[in-house]
Protein backbone atom coordinates (compact mmCIF):
# COMPACT_ATOMS: atom_id res chain seq x y z
CA UNK A 1 0.00 0.00 0.00
CA UNK A 2 1.45 3.13 -1.13
CA UNK A 3 2.07 6.39 1.39
CA UNK A 4 -0.54 9.10 1.23
CA UNK A 5 0.81 11.68 -1.09
CA UNK A 6 0.03 15.35 -0.72
CA UNK A 7 -1.20 15.69 -4.61
CA UNK A 8 -5.18 14.74 -4.28
CA UNK A 9 -5.95 12.27 -6.33
CA UNK A 10 -9.92 13.21 -5.90
CA UNK A 11 -11.04 16.90 -5.17
CA UNK A 12 -14.48 18.14 -4.94
CA UNK A 13 -15.11 21.18 -4.81
CA UNK A 14 -18.68 23.12 -3.00
CA UNK A 15 -21.00 20.30 -4.85
CA UNK A 16 -24.83 20.37 -4.48
CA UNK A 17 -27.50 18.33 -6.28
CA UNK A 18 -31.09 19.44 -5.96
CA UNK A 19 -34.24 17.74 -7.37
CA UNK A 20 -37.83 19.32 -8.64
CA UNK A 21 -40.95 19.55 -10.35
CA UNK A 22 -41.91 22.55 -12.55
CA UNK A 23 -44.06 24.28 -10.09
CA UNK A 24 -42.70 23.13 -6.65
CA UNK A 25 -39.68 24.00 -4.39
CA UNK A 26 -36.39 22.09 -5.68
CA UNK A 27 -35.67 19.57 -2.79
CA UNK A 28 -32.15 19.76 -1.99
CA UNK A 29 -30.46 16.49 -1.41
CA UNK A 30 -27.27 17.29 -1.20
CA UNK A 31 -25.20 20.46 -0.56
CA UNK A 32 -21.98 22.38 -0.72
CA UNK A 33 -20.16 18.99 -0.20
CA UNK A 34 -16.35 19.47 -0.28
CA UNK A 35 -13.39 16.57 -0.28
CA UNK A 36 -10.21 15.43 -1.01
CA UNK A 37 -8.76 11.88 -1.22
CA UNK A 38 -5.21 11.23 -1.35
CA UNK A 39 -3.19 8.28 -2.70
CA UNK A 40 -3.20 5.23 -0.01
CA UNK A 41 -6.24 6.15 1.86
CA UNK A 42 -10.09 4.21 2.50
CA UNK A 43 -12.08 7.09 2.96
CA UNK A 44 -16.10 6.76 4.26
CA UNK A 45 -18.89 8.97 3.71
CA UNK A 46 -21.19 7.88 6.85
CA UNK A 47 -24.35 8.76 6.75
CA UNK A 48 -28.11 7.79 7.72
CA UNK A 49 -30.30 6.89 4.38
CA UNK A 50 -31.70 10.12 3.29
CA UNK A 51 -28.56 12.38 3.73
CA UNK A 52 -27.06 12.10 -0.14
CA UNK A 53 -24.00 9.65 0.38
CA UNK A 54 -25.21 7.75 -2.36
CA UNK A 55 -25.70 10.94 -4.52
CA UNK A 56 -22.17 12.31 -3.99
CA UNK A 57 -20.74 9.07 -4.91
CA UNK A 58 -22.76 9.43 -8.37
CA UNK A 59 -21.76 12.61 -8.65
CA UNK A 60 -18.16 11.77 -8.32
CA UNK A 61 -17.77 8.75 -10.81
CA UNK A 62 -19.46 10.99 -13.14
CA UNK A 63 -23.07 8.84 -13.27
CA UNK A 64 -25.21 12.25 -12.73
CA UNK A 65 -23.91 16.06 -12.70
CA UNK A 66 -24.23 18.24 -9.66
CA UNK A 67 -26.64 20.68 -9.40
CA UNK A 68 -23.34 23.11 -8.87
CA UNK A 69 -20.05 23.16 -7.79
CA UNK A 70 -16.97 20.52 -9.46
CA UNK A 71 -15.33 17.51 -9.13
CA UNK A 72 -11.98 17.09 -10.09
CA UNK A 73 -9.87 13.57 -10.88
CA UNK A 74 -6.46 13.66 -11.38
CA UNK A 75 -6.57 16.99 -11.67
CA UNK A 76 -9.28 17.35 -14.78
CA UNK A 77 -12.60 18.11 -14.21
CA UNK A 78 -15.03 15.05 -14.61
CA UNK A 79 -17.94 15.50 -17.05
CA UNK A 80 -18.97 11.68 -16.73
CA UNK A 81 -17.93 8.18 -16.52
CA UNK A 82 -14.13 8.44 -15.86
CA UNK A 83 -11.27 6.00 -16.79
CA UNK A 84 -9.58 5.65 -13.77
CA UNK A 85 -12.72 4.93 -11.50
CA UNK A 86 -14.82 1.53 -11.34
CA UNK A 87 -17.38 1.49 -8.73
CA UNK A 88 -18.74 -1.87 -6.43
CA UNK A 89 -22.38 -1.43 -6.41
CA UNK A 90 -24.59 -2.69 -3.48
CA UNK A 91 -27.44 -5.20 -5.15
CA UNK A 92 -23.99 -7.09 -7.07
CA UNK A 93 -25.76 -5.81 -10.98
CA UNK A 94 -24.12 -8.57 -13.10
CA UNK A 95 -25.65 -10.04 -15.82
CA UNK A 96 -27.02 -13.03 -14.85
CA UNK A 97 -26.81 -14.63 -18.56
CA UNK A 98 -22.87 -13.62 -18.47
CA UNK A 99 -20.42 -16.14 -17.01
CA UNK A 100 -18.36 -15.16 -13.85
CA UNK A 101 -15.86 -14.89 -16.31
CA UNK A 102 -17.68 -13.00 -18.75
CA UNK A 103 -18.76 -10.71 -16.33
CA UNK A 104 -15.39 -9.90 -14.98
CA UNK A 105 -13.97 -9.21 -18.38
CA UNK A 106 -16.60 -7.23 -20.11
CA UNK A 107 -14.96 -3.96 -18.92
CA UNK A 108 -11.89 -4.61 -20.30
CA UNK A 109 -13.42 -5.94 -23.61
CA UNK A 110 -16.24 -2.74 -24.14
CA UNK A 111 -12.25 -0.52 -23.64
CA UNK A 112 -10.98 -2.85 -26.14
CA UNK A 113 -8.27 -4.33 -24.66
CA UNK A 114 -6.26 -7.06 -26.84
CA UNK A 115 -7.57 -10.28 -25.98
CA UNK A 116 -4.57 -12.08 -24.67
CA UNK A 117 -4.41 -9.25 -21.97
CA UNK A 118 -8.13 -9.65 -21.59
CA UNK A 119 -8.11 -13.46 -20.96
CA UNK A 120 -4.82 -12.06 -18.53
CA UNK A 121 -6.01 -9.78 -16.61
CA UNK A 122 -9.80 -11.13 -15.80
CA UNK A 123 -8.26 -14.83 -14.52
CA UNK A 124 -6.08 -12.57 -12.51
CA UNK A 125 -8.66 -10.35 -10.64
CA UNK A 126 -10.68 -13.79 -10.42
CA UNK A 127 -7.87 -15.41 -8.67
CA UNK A 128 -7.36 -12.51 -6.54
CA UNK A 129 -10.84 -12.26 -5.10
CA UNK A 130 -11.13 -15.83 -4.21
CA UNK A 131 -12.85 -17.57 -6.94
CA UNK A 132 -10.91 -19.66 -8.89
CA UNK A 133 -12.48 -22.61 -10.26
CA UNK A 134 -15.78 -20.85 -10.51
CA UNK A 135 -15.10 -19.05 -14.02
CA UNK A 136 -17.88 -20.75 -15.87
CA UNK A 137 -20.26 -20.46 -13.44
CA UNK A 138 -23.72 -18.24 -13.65
CA UNK A 139 -24.89 -15.85 -11.25
CA UNK A 140 -27.51 -18.03 -10.39
CA UNK A 141 -25.00 -20.61 -9.34
CA UNK A 142 -23.39 -18.27 -6.70
CA UNK A 143 -23.98 -17.51 -2.85
CA UNK A 144 -24.76 -14.01 -2.21
CA UNK A 145 -21.06 -13.46 -1.11
CA UNK A 146 -19.54 -14.80 -4.46
CA UNK A 147 -21.80 -12.79 -6.65
CA UNK A 148 -20.29 -9.60 -4.56
CA UNK A 149 -16.66 -11.01 -5.31
CA UNK A 150 -17.14 -11.59 -8.87
CA UNK A 151 -18.35 -7.66 -8.59
CA UNK A 152 -14.85 -6.73 -7.04
CA UNK A 153 -13.53 -8.62 -9.65
CA UNK A 154 -15.08 -6.77 -12.29
CA UNK A 155 -14.15 -3.25 -10.76
CA UNK A 156 -10.55 -4.55 -10.20
CA UNK A 157 -9.79 -6.13 -13.48
CA UNK A 158 -9.69 -2.39 -14.88
CA UNK A 159 -6.70 -1.71 -13.00
CA UNK A 160 -8.71 2.00 -11.15
CA UNK A 161 -6.62 4.31 -9.18
CA UNK A 162 -10.10 4.83 -7.26
CA UNK A 163 -12.53 2.31 -6.18
CA UNK A 164 -15.54 3.33 -5.33
CA UNK A 165 -17.98 1.38 -2.99
CA UNK A 166 -21.37 1.91 -2.54
CA UNK A 167 -22.59 0.16 0.99
CA UNK A 168 -20.89 -3.23 -0.96
CA UNK A 169 -21.74 -5.82 2.12
CA UNK A 170 -24.93 -4.52 3.12
CA UNK A 171 -26.92 -6.70 0.81
CA UNK A 172 -25.24 -9.57 2.48
CA UNK A 173 -25.78 -11.57 6.01
CA UNK A 174 -23.79 -10.97 9.06
CA UNK A 175 -21.30 -13.32 8.59
CA UNK A 176 -20.29 -13.00 4.92
CA UNK A 177 -20.19 -9.47 4.73
CA UNK A 178 -17.33 -9.97 7.90
CA UNK A 179 -15.69 -12.42 5.67
CA UNK A 180 -15.76 -10.43 2.61
CA UNK A 181 -14.55 -6.87 4.28
CA UNK A 182 -11.89 -8.92 6.43
CA UNK A 183 -10.09 -10.76 2.99
CA UNK A 184 -10.79 -7.10 1.48
CA UNK A 185 -8.41 -5.76 4.17
CA UNK A 186 -6.00 -8.03 3.74
CA UNK A 187 -5.05 -7.63 0.48
CA UNK A 188 -5.44 -3.82 0.78
CA UNK A 189 -2.72 -4.10 3.41
CA UNK A 190 -0.42 -6.26 1.36
CA UNK A 191 -0.90 -4.20 -1.32
CA UNK A 192 -1.82 -6.49 -3.29
CA UNK A 193 -4.83 -4.35 -5.17
CA UNK A 194 -4.46 -3.08 -8.23
CA UNK A 195 -5.83 0.91 -6.85
CA UNK A 196 -4.49 3.54 -5.22
CA UNK A 197 -7.82 4.56 -2.79
CA UNK A 198 -11.16 3.79 -2.47
CA UNK A 199 -14.08 5.81 -1.23
CA UNK A 200 -16.56 3.58 0.66
CA UNK A 201 -20.16 4.70 0.67
CA UNK A 202 -21.75 3.36 4.24
CA UNK A 203 -24.41 3.36 7.30
CA UNK A 204 -22.95 0.83 9.32
CA UNK A 205 -20.35 2.67 12.03
CA UNK A 206 -18.52 -0.15 12.92
CA UNK A 207 -17.42 -0.78 9.41
CA UNK A 208 -16.18 2.70 8.67
CA UNK A 209 -13.88 2.15 11.87
CA UNK A 210 -12.94 -1.01 10.76
CA UNK A 211 -12.01 -0.42 7.12
CA UNK A 212 -11.41 3.65 6.96
CA UNK A 213 -8.26 5.94 7.70
CA UNK A 214 -10.54 9.17 7.67
CA UNK A 215 -14.74 9.51 7.84
CA UNK A 216 -16.83 11.98 6.71
CA UNK A 217 -20.21 11.89 8.80
CA UNK A 218 -22.95 13.35 6.59
CA UNK A 219 -25.85 15.03 8.10
CA UNK A 220 -29.30 15.23 6.98
CA UNK A 221 -31.73 17.37 5.21
CA UNK A 222 -30.05 18.62 2.99
CA UNK A 223 -27.32 16.23 3.38
CA UNK A 224 -24.12 17.68 3.61
CA UNK A 225 -20.33 17.10 5.55
CA UNK A 226 -20.66 18.29 9.06
CA UNK A 227 -17.67 15.95 10.24
CA UNK A 228 -14.27 15.01 9.75
CA UNK A 229 -12.92 11.77 11.96
CA UNK A 230 -9.41 10.40 11.61
CA UNK A 231 -8.89 6.51 12.77
CA UNK A 232 -5.82 6.25 14.27
CA UNK A 233 -5.74 2.51 14.66
CA UNK A 234 -3.22 0.02 12.70
CA UNK A 235 -4.92 -2.47 10.66
CA UNK A 236 -6.59 -4.71 11.81
CA UNK A 237 -8.09 -3.22 13.89
CA UNK A 238 -9.95 -5.01 17.25
CA UNK A 239 -13.80 -4.32 17.41
CA UNK A 240 -13.01 -4.68 21.28
CA UNK A 241 -9.84 -2.39 21.56
CA UNK A 242 -11.63 0.69 24.20
CA UNK A 243 -10.16 3.06 21.69
CA UNK A 244 -12.33 1.23 18.99
CA UNK A 245 -15.30 1.31 20.54
CA UNK A 246 -14.50 5.22 22.10
CA UNK A 247 -14.57 6.30 18.25
CA UNK A 248 -17.93 4.30 17.52
CA UNK A 249 -19.86 6.23 20.95
CA UNK A 250 -18.14 9.34 19.68
CA UNK A 251 -19.65 8.53 15.83
CA UNK A 252 -22.63 7.36 17.38
CA UNK A 253 -23.34 10.66 19.87
CA UNK A 254 -22.18 12.98 16.48
CA UNK A 255 -25.16 11.30 14.59
CA UNK A 256 -27.71 12.11 17.30
CA UNK A 257 -26.91 15.43 18.21
CA UNK A 258 -28.95 18.09 16.15
CA UNK A 259 -27.46 21.33 15.30
CA UNK A 260 -28.47 24.44 13.45
CA UNK A 261 -27.83 23.96 9.49
CA UNK A 262 -27.94 26.91 7.02
CA UNK A 263 -30.57 29.93 7.51
CA UNK A 264 -31.58 28.30 11.00
CA UNK A 265 -32.98 24.84 9.59
CA UNK A 266 -32.19 22.14 12.10
CA UNK A 267 -30.56 19.03 10.84
CA UNK A 268 -32.57 16.00 11.16
CA UNK A 269 -35.13 14.10 12.87
CA UNK A 270 -36.65 14.91 9.59
CA UNK A 271 -36.29 17.09 6.34
CA UNK A 272 -39.09 19.64 6.26
CA UNK A 273 -41.77 21.13 9.07
CA UNK A 274 -44.83 20.45 9.99
CA UNK A 275 -47.07 18.77 7.30
CA UNK A 276 -43.84 19.01 4.94
CA UNK A 277 -42.38 16.64 6.99
CA UNK A 278 -40.57 13.55 5.49
CA UNK A 279 -41.26 10.38 7.19
CA UNK A 280 -39.56 6.92 7.29
CA UNK A 281 -41.36 3.93 7.45
CA UNK A 282 -40.37 2.08 10.19
CA UNK A 283 -42.94 -0.35 11.47
CA UNK A 284 -45.07 -0.69 14.29
CA UNK A 285 -43.35 -3.97 15.58
CA UNK A 286 -39.72 -2.63 15.55
CA UNK A 287 -41.24 0.27 17.80
CA UNK A 288 -42.69 -1.82 20.27
CA UNK A 289 -39.53 -4.15 20.07
CA UNK A 290 -36.91 -1.26 20.93
CA UNK A 291 -38.90 0.23 23.62
CA UNK A 292 -39.90 -3.26 25.20
CA UNK A 293 -35.87 -4.24 25.13
CA UNK A 294 -35.20 -0.77 26.70
CA UNK A 295 -37.49 -1.16 29.36
CA UNK A 296 -35.98 -4.25 30.35
CA UNK A 297 -33.29 -5.13 32.42
CA UNK A 298 -29.85 -4.29 32.12
CA UNK A 299 -31.43 -0.79 30.60
CA UNK A 300 -34.10 -0.21 32.29
CA UNK A 301 -34.97 2.68 30.93
CA UNK A 302 -31.69 4.30 29.38
CA UNK A 303 -29.00 2.76 26.75
CA UNK A 304 -25.98 3.64 24.86
CA UNK A 305 -27.38 3.13 21.30
CA UNK A 306 -24.12 1.19 20.30
CA UNK A 307 -24.30 -1.57 22.53
CA UNK A 308 -28.80 -1.03 22.55
CA UNK A 309 -28.00 -1.42 18.78
CA UNK A 310 -25.86 -4.69 18.64
CA UNK A 311 -27.78 -5.95 21.19
CA UNK A 312 -30.56 -6.12 18.50
CA UNK A 313 -28.73 -6.49 16.25
CA UNK A 314 -29.82 -3.34 14.41
CA UNK A 315 -26.60 -1.16 12.50
CA UNK A 316 -26.72 2.39 13.02
CA UNK A 317 -28.47 3.09 9.61
CA UNK A 318 -31.50 0.92 10.96
CA UNK A 319 -31.33 1.73 14.59
CA UNK A 320 -31.96 5.65 13.99
CA UNK A 321 -34.87 6.09 12.36
CA UNK A 322 -36.72 3.84 14.51
CA UNK A 323 -35.47 5.84 17.64
CA UNK A 324 -36.46 8.92 16.00
CA UNK A 325 -39.59 7.87 15.18
CA UNK A 326 -40.18 6.97 19.05
CA UNK A 327 -38.62 10.29 19.79
CA UNK A 328 -41.44 12.29 17.55
CA UNK A 329 -44.26 10.30 18.93
CA UNK A 330 -42.42 11.29 22.67
CA UNK A 331 -41.81 7.83 23.61
CA UNK A 332 -38.21 8.26 23.85
CA UNK A 333 -35.80 10.86 24.34
CA UNK A 334 -32.79 11.66 22.31
CA UNK A 335 -29.26 12.95 23.69
CA UNK A 336 -25.61 12.47 22.84
CA UNK A 337 -25.54 9.09 21.53
CA UNK A 338 -28.35 7.54 24.50
CA UNK A 339 -31.76 6.67 24.41
CA UNK A 340 -34.35 7.34 27.69
CA UNK A 341 -37.37 6.17 27.64
CA UNK A 342 -40.40 8.99 28.75
CA UNK A 343 -42.80 8.36 31.39
CA UNK A 344 -45.48 7.84 28.10
CA UNK A 345 -42.93 5.10 26.59
CA UNK A 346 -43.07 3.63 30.16
CA UNK A 347 -47.32 3.59 29.83
CA UNK A 348 -46.98 2.11 26.20
CA UNK A 349 -44.50 -0.79 27.61
CA UNK A 350 -47.05 -1.97 30.79
CA UNK A 351 -49.96 -1.29 29.08
CA UNK A 352 -52.02 -4.27 27.49
CA UNK A 353 -53.44 -4.24 24.05
CA UNK A 354 -55.95 -1.86 24.07
CA UNK A 355 -54.16 0.92 25.80
CA UNK A 356 -51.31 0.75 23.26
CA UNK A 357 -53.10 1.64 20.64
CA UNK A 358 -55.00 4.24 22.41
CA UNK A 359 -51.96 5.68 23.75
CA UNK A 360 -50.28 5.46 20.38
CA UNK A 361 -53.16 6.89 18.35
CA UNK A 362 -53.36 9.81 20.83
CA UNK A 363 -49.79 10.81 20.45
CA UNK A 364 -49.68 9.83 16.68
CA UNK A 365 -52.79 12.47 16.31
CA UNK A 366 -50.83 15.33 17.85
CA UNK A 367 -47.23 14.93 17.26
CA UNK A 368 -47.13 13.73 13.98
CA UNK A 369 -48.77 16.75 11.93
CA UNK A 370 -49.64 14.62 8.31
CA UNK A 371 -51.75 12.03 11.00
CA UNK A 372 -53.59 14.70 12.35
CA UNK A 373 -54.33 16.68 9.28
CA UNK A 374 -55.93 13.46 8.05
CA UNK A 375 -57.64 12.99 10.66
CA UNK A 376 -59.17 16.46 10.46
CA UNK A 377 -60.32 15.63 6.92
CA UNK A 378 -61.98 12.54 7.40
CA UNK A 379 -64.15 13.50 10.34
CA UNK A 380 -64.87 16.61 8.93
CA UNK A 381 -66.33 14.28 5.62
CA UNK A 382 -69.81 13.46 5.81
CA UNK A 383 -68.56 9.45 4.64
CA UNK A 384 -65.64 9.76 6.56
CA UNK A 385 -63.80 8.98 3.36
CA UNK A 386 -61.00 10.45 1.17
CA UNK A 387 -58.94 10.06 -1.80
CA UNK A 388 -55.15 9.16 -1.54
CA UNK A 389 -54.48 11.46 -4.66
CA UNK A 390 -55.76 14.41 -2.08
CA UNK A 391 -53.16 14.15 0.09
CA UNK A 392 -50.13 12.87 -1.99
CA UNK A 393 -50.77 16.07 -4.07
CA UNK A 394 -50.72 18.50 -1.18
CA UNK A 395 -47.48 16.75 0.37
CA UNK A 396 -46.26 17.20 -3.33
CA UNK A 397 -46.17 21.15 -2.36
CA UNK A 398 -42.83 20.51 0.14
CA UNK A 399 -41.10 17.18 -1.62
CA UNK A 400 -40.83 14.68 -4.17
CA UNK A 401 -43.47 12.26 -5.29
CA UNK A 402 -41.75 9.16 -4.39
CA UNK A 403 -41.07 11.07 -0.56
CA UNK A 404 -44.60 11.82 -0.68
CA UNK A 405 -46.32 8.52 -1.10
CA UNK A 406 -43.41 6.82 1.58
CA UNK A 407 -44.59 9.49 3.76
CA UNK A 408 -48.16 8.57 3.25
CA UNK A 409 -47.14 4.70 3.35
CA UNK A 410 -45.29 5.60 6.79
CA UNK A 411 -48.29 7.54 8.74
CA UNK A 412 -50.88 4.67 7.14
CA UNK A 413 -49.54 1.79 8.99
CA UNK A 414 -49.07 3.69 12.19
CA UNK A 415 -52.59 5.11 12.28
CA UNK A 416 -53.55 1.23 10.87
CA UNK A 417 -51.93 0.02 13.96
CA UNK A 418 -53.60 2.52 16.04
CA UNK A 419 -56.93 2.27 14.55
CA UNK A 420 -56.84 6.06 13.70
CA UNK A 421 -57.50 5.45 9.83
CA UNK A 422 -57.04 2.82 6.89
CA UNK A 423 -57.01 2.60 3.52
CA UNK A 424 -59.36 0.80 0.88
CA UNK A 425 -56.82 0.00 -1.43
CA UNK A 426 -58.68 -1.13 -4.27
CA UNK A 427 -60.31 2.75 -4.07
CA UNK A 428 -57.14 4.18 -3.16
CA UNK A 429 -59.24 5.97 -0.32
CA UNK A 430 -58.48 6.91 2.91
CA UNK A 431 -61.33 5.48 6.16
CA UNK A 432 -61.98 6.13 9.57
CA UNK A 433 -61.44 2.72 11.14
CA UNK A 434 -64.14 3.73 13.19
CA UNK A 435 -66.34 6.24 11.92
CA UNK A 436 -66.43 9.09 14.33
CA UNK A 437 -70.27 10.13 15.20
CA UNK A 438 -71.53 13.68 13.48
CA UNK A 439 -72.07 15.94 16.08
CA UNK A 440 -75.57 17.28 17.12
Amino acid sequence: MSTVMSSPLLEVHNCGKNYGAQGHEPLIVLEDAALTLSSGEIVGLLGRSGSGKSTLLRIISGLIAPTNGEVRFQGEPVHGPTPGMATVFQTFALFPWLTVFQNVELGLVALEVARPEVRKRAQAAIELIGLAGFEAAYPKELSGGMRQRVGFARALVTYPKLLLMDEPFSALDVLTAETLRTDFLDLWVEGRMPIESVLLVTHNIEEAVLMCDRILILGSNPGRIVQETKIPLPHPRNRLDPTFRNIVDAIYTRMTTRTPGPAGAREGLFPGTGLGMVLPVVSTNLMAGLVETLAAAPYNGRADLPPLGAALQLEAGDLLPIAEVLQLLRFVDLAEGDITLTDAGRKFVHGGVDERKELFANHLITYVPLAAHIRRVLDGRPDHRAPFTRFREELEDYMGTDQAESTLSAVLAWARYAEAFTFIAQESMFELAVPTPQES
